[in-house]
């Protein structure tokens, strides 16, 4: 007995069940630092600033939790990056997404900040509670706590430049 393949029901059945890549099929977009050099160039300054006075292992504990809820594979390459190469662990770069189930992993002040940084990053989703935003003033001082914010801020809006521009994961030149 010989078995042939109808390859148009083949073709079509494969066509329906795959699953399109969309970086794949991306059109290029705008270079968001070329086409509007000024505002870049204020979004590094007040990025830069943010920063300051925090540690950098919590900066990039909040970029990249940022990234994970804002779904920005880009900026989530770019900072875990960043991160190893800081000296995070492995195993603490996996438990972000879930460092409620893995508080041991993470101090009392990261919690904080974790916390805070999902409340901001989520706030159309019912605002800053006041429990979270007391929780992270028992951690960090008024000037810390602004310069916390200011962060969370800065990842988002990258965050959403990288989203809108089609940025591609692995392609930072930094």
């Amino acid at each position: 007995m010989v078995m042939t393949t109808n390859t148009t029901t083949a073709k079509k059945s494969a066509s329906v069940t795959a699953t399109p890549n969309p970086a794949a099929t991306a059109v290029p977009r705008l270079d968001f630092a070329k086409s509007a050099r000024n505002a870049f160039r204020a979004l590094i300054g007040f990025d830069a600033a943010a920063r300051e006075g925090i540690d950098p292992a919590l900066v990039e504990l909040i970029q990249i939790r940022a990234s994970h809820l804002n779904h920005c594979a880009y900026c989530l390459h770019m900072h875990t990056n960043d991160a190893r190469k800081a000296g995070e662990s492995e195993d603490r770069l996996h438990m972000i997404p879930v460092w409620r189930e893995a508080r041991h992993f993470f101090t009392a002040r990261e919690q904080a900040a974790l916390a805070l940084t999902e409340a901001v990053t989520l706030v159309a989703d019912g605002g800053v509670p006041d429990a979270v935003y007391a929780e992270a003033a028992t951690h960090f001082d008024d000037t810390e706590l602004a310069h916390v914010i200011a962060l969370i801020l800065t990842i988002n809006t990258w965050n959403r430049i990288a989203l809108a521009t089609a940025k591609q994961a692995g392609t930072d030149n930094r």
